[in-house]
């Protein structure tokens, strides 16, 4: 399916709002120095998608670094708060074909750890390969109306999210892409997976406090191919498997119009009652 809807691209020589919010300062020794900004903010502190972008970011410009992202793993283990952060990172093995990193934010006088991650790395080859799972039929994105936020979190303008809610199976479909458009990276495509709408609110249409945990995402394409894409916006569906007493999961997937699978990704969500 292609996509001919035009949508908005970011003006000659502007840097995009996504590039200053991932951009850091190497301090050595592995550790990094970056702020937090206004246009991924979110209800309390910025948005997760972009927070798992800057800590992956910080591993993307280790010089030892090797091959593309395989898996991310990002532990919230509390709120980010507005300002200034330093992430360490450090390399944990590695082998002929995979490399292991640890990365830790770290905030204020006391050093305090709002989110952690562990990222694996590898060297990717070129074999047989096959996908099982089967790409969303979706209609043409241009007749699917764009998502509008009802907590007016500032984030939520830096994506364009035209989705249907389809309660009888129990998962979201649509189209996402940034706003203003931008080449698809590894941290770009990172926040992405975390911008679907949160389950909890298709099936209770009711404003809930709700706070990501943990996310994992797991990347299926090399830095080769998702260049070659560019800033064509993707598709995606997203399901939860369950509700139940003060948490929830969320699943989803991030295909190309033609039917290429990106990234897979889960994720455990706290909500209060």
């Amino acid at each position: 399916m292609s996509d001919s809807a035009p949508h908005e691209t970011a003006p000659p020589g502007t840097i995009h709002p996504f590039d200053v919010a991932i951009r850091l300062a190497a301090l050595g020794d592995g550790r990094f120095a970056g702020r937090t900004t206004e246009a991924y903010r979110n209800m309390v502190g910025p948005y997760g998608g972009i927070t798992a972008a800057v800590m992956l970011q910080a591993l993307l410009q280790r010089p030892e670094r090797l091959g593309d992202p395989v898996a991310l793993t990002v532990n919230y283990a509390g709120p980010v708060s507005d300002g200034e952060f330093e992430i360490a990172t450090r390399e944990i093995r590695t082998s002929r074909s995979t490399q292991h990193w640890l990365a830790e934010m770290r905030q204020g006088p006391e050093g305090e750890v709002p989110t952690t991650a562990t990222a694996v790395f590898g060297t990717r080859r070129d074999t047989w390969d096959h996908t099982e799972a089967r790409q969303p039929a979706l209609p043409a994105r241009e007749s699917i109306a764009a998502l509008r936020s009802s907590t007016h979190a500032p984030w939520s303008e830096r994506y364009e999210r035209r989705t249907v809610d389809d309660l009888e199976a129990g998962e979201s479909r649509g189209w996402l892409t940034d706003v203003p458009a931008r080449p698809l990276d590894f941290p770009g495509l990172a926040s992405l997976c975390d911008a679907f709408r949160p389950w909890i609110f298709a099936r209770r249409p009711r404003r809930t406090p709700i706070g990501t945990v943990t996310l994992n995402v797991y990347f299926h394409a090399a830095a080769d191919e998702l260049a070659a894409i560019g800033a064509t916006p993707l598709q995606g569906v997203a399901r939860t498997n369950t509700i139940h007493r003060g948490f929830f999961d969320q699943e989803a997937r991030v295909w190309t119009p033609d039917g290429r699978l990106l990234a897979t990704t889960q994720q455990v969500v706290w909500f209060k009652e």
